[in-house]
Protein backbone atom coordinates (compact mmCIF):
# COMPACT_ATOMS: atom_id res chain seq x y z
CA UNK A 1 0.00 0.00 0.00
CA UNK A 2 1.40 3.52 -1.11
CA UNK A 3 0.22 6.11 1.02
CA UNK A 4 -0.07 9.96 -0.13
CA UNK A 5 -0.64 12.84 1.02
CA UNK A 6 -3.40 14.88 -1.17
CA UNK A 7 -6.31 17.11 -1.62
CA UNK A 8 -9.81 16.24 -1.11
CA UNK A 9 -12.52 18.07 -2.49
CA UNK A 10 -15.96 19.02 -0.36
CA UNK A 11 -17.61 21.82 -0.80
CA UNK A 12 -20.55 23.19 -2.97
CA UNK A 13 -21.14 23.61 -6.98
CA UNK A 14 -18.52 26.74 -7.72
CA UNK A 15 -17.55 26.61 -3.81
CA UNK A 16 -14.48 24.54 -3.07
CA UNK A 17 -12.97 23.80 -0.13
CA UNK A 18 -10.63 21.01 0.40
CA UNK A 19 -9.03 18.38 3.42
CA UNK A 20 -5.77 17.46 3.49
CA UNK A 21 -6.18 14.04 4.12
CA UNK A 22 -3.59 10.69 3.95
CA UNK A 23 -4.92 7.68 1.54
CA UNK A 24 -3.84 5.10 -0.03
CA UNK A 25 -3.06 6.05 -3.50
CA UNK A 26 -5.17 3.36 -4.80
CA UNK A 27 -8.57 5.36 -3.81
CA UNK A 28 -9.97 7.55 -5.78
CA UNK A 29 -10.10 11.58 -4.79
CA UNK A 30 -12.94 12.03 -2.97
CA UNK A 31 -13.29 7.95 -1.99
CA UNK A 32 -11.97 6.36 1.55
CA UNK A 33 -9.02 8.12 3.01
CA UNK A 34 -6.96 7.35 6.17
CA UNK A 35 -6.81 10.14 8.38
CA UNK A 36 -7.63 13.90 7.91
CA UNK A 37 -4.61 16.20 8.06
CA UNK A 38 -5.72 19.57 7.36
CA UNK A 39 -8.17 22.34 5.80
CA UNK A 40 -7.70 24.32 2.78
CA UNK A 41 -10.44 27.33 1.65
CA UNK A 42 -9.19 28.40 -1.66
CA UNK A 43 -11.82 31.44 -2.00
CA UNK A 44 -11.45 33.19 0.96
CA UNK A 45 -8.71 36.33 1.36
CA UNK A 46 -5.94 35.12 1.79
CA UNK A 47 -6.43 31.41 1.43
CA UNK A 48 -7.00 29.78 4.35
CA UNK A 49 -4.42 26.72 4.94
CA UNK A 50 -4.18 24.65 8.60
CA UNK A 51 -2.38 21.44 8.90
CA UNK A 52 -2.01 19.22 11.94
CA UNK A 53 1.76 19.56 11.69
CA UNK A 54 2.40 16.58 13.91
CA UNK A 55 0.79 14.27 11.93
CA UNK A 56 2.00 15.61 8.28
CA UNK A 57 5.34 15.02 9.82
CA UNK A 58 4.46 11.40 10.89
CA UNK A 59 3.78 10.38 7.29
CA UNK A 60 6.23 12.04 5.56
CA UNK A 61 8.34 9.91 8.00
CA UNK A 62 7.11 6.77 7.59
CA UNK A 63 7.22 7.45 3.63
CA UNK A 64 4.20 9.04 2.17
CA UNK A 65 4.37 11.22 -1.01
CA UNK A 66 2.81 14.51 -1.09
CA UNK A 67 0.99 15.67 -4.28
CA UNK A 68 2.29 18.90 -5.70
CA UNK A 69 -0.18 21.23 -4.35
CA UNK A 70 0.05 19.68 -0.96
CA UNK A 71 3.62 20.27 -1.08
CA UNK A 72 3.19 23.98 -2.20
CA UNK A 73 0.54 24.92 0.30
CA UNK A 74 3.33 23.29 2.93
CA UNK A 75 5.99 25.57 1.72
CA UNK A 76 3.88 28.51 1.76
CA UNK A 77 3.45 27.69 5.60
CA UNK A 78 6.76 27.37 6.09
CA UNK A 79 6.79 23.67 6.74
CA UNK A 80 10.08 22.02 5.70
CA UNK A 81 9.15 18.76 3.17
Amino acid sequence: MATVVRLRRVGTHKRPCYRIVAADSRCQRDGRFIENLGIYHPLEKPAKVQFNEERLRYYIGVGARLSDTVRSLAKQKGLKV
